[in-house]
């Protein structure tokens, strides 16, 4: 069984998409999402540099148009029969619009009003987050809990993503968990945490307007790690997931006991990958990263999807 996983904020890099531009449809279909989005995608994933595109209000929706312009270079249309489909954080819209319960306008919509409403929630008070890998499970919690840091990301694999002010992570780092290693972010603010609550409004005002469709595919939920029910909870839970923590820990168990074989990241990939290496033993992964990638990827779909 394969899995097709959609990576979250800080996983883009200066120029990551210039190679995809020579793709067949692939330009034509960046610029409408760029469109969309109102930001020039083209410019910021081939050209932007990487100041520019750790900015939320960019970064955002250049990783969620990376995602739909690598599935359509694989998939065209419509993805293969019993997948899972999964995202972690900005991910999930990704996820939801690949599985069809979401149109894509309508993800990229979401993805602008969300990065917008957290661009500016994150620039009322400096916040940031920092990875945390390694120690025991319990004194790390212990100790964000200690400098008052939120365990914004569950990621598994021996890593916690904590979040909250710049004071507090720099504390963090000066006095780490016993065998843990601190690793500042490149995001913006402290998602996933009480300081985003301001967006959740603006994006529920949002999701009144949407239609909310059932997802095609199983696609679950960064909330539990659970296959969504249906449209309109994943919805409500797309709104949710700016100020509740990511489970992506609980994502890979599902996958786990789901049987899953092969996990495909798709661009800008290599952290979810990362993940699963460590955290799903015995599963065999790919990370799209580039178009030399999708021979590959093609043969990867065909071993994990064949009855």
């Amino acid at each position: 069984m394969l899995a097709i996983v959609c990576p979250g904020q800080g996983s883009q890099t200066p120029g990551f998409l210039t190679e995809w531009l020579n793709v067949d449809g692939v330009a034509e279909h960046l610029q409408a999402l760029s469109s969309i989005t109102e930001r020039d995608l083209t410019a910021h994933g081939t050209t932007s540099d990487e100041e520019t595109i750790k900015d939320t209000a960019v970064a955002q929706p250049l990783i969620v148009a990376a995602g739909l312009i690598t599935a359509r270079a694989l998939f065209g249309q419509q993805l293969p029969a019993n997948v899972i489909v999964a995202g972690h954080s900005v991910g999930e819209i990704t996820a939801s619009a690949l599985a069809g319960a979401l149109d894509e306008a309508d993800a990229m919509n979401f993805v602008k009003v969300r990065a917008n409403a957290m661009a500016e929630a994150a620039a009322a008070t400096p916040t940031g987050m920092a990875a945390v890998l390694g120690g025991d499970p319990e004194e790390v919690l212990a100790k964000l809990e200690e400098l008052g840091l939120t365990p914004a990301n569950a990621n598994g694999g021996g890593q916690t993503v904590a979040a909250g002010t710049l004071e507090q992570l720099a504390a963090l780092g000066e006095n780490p968990p016993a065998k843990a290693r601190v690793i500042p972010l490149k995001v913006a603010g402290a998602f996933h945490t009480a300081h985003m609550q301001p967006a959740v409004g603006t994006l529920q005002e949002l999701a009144n307007t949407l239609i909310a469709k059932d997802p095609a595919a199983t696609l679950l939920s960064n909330f539990d790690g659970q296959a969504v029910a249906n449209g309109q909870a994943n919805l409500d839970s797309l709104v949710a997931q700016v100020s509740r923590p990511v489970r992506w820990d609980l994502c890979m168990e599902s996958l786990a006991a789901a049987g899953v074989t092969g996990v495909l990241e798709l661009a800008p990939a290599g952290t979810l990958v990362g993940l699963a290496r460590r955290g799903l033993k015995g599963v065999k992964t790919l990370a799209v990263k580039s178009p030399a990638d999708l021979e590959a990827a093609q043969a990867f779909i065909a071993e994990h999807t064949a009855s």
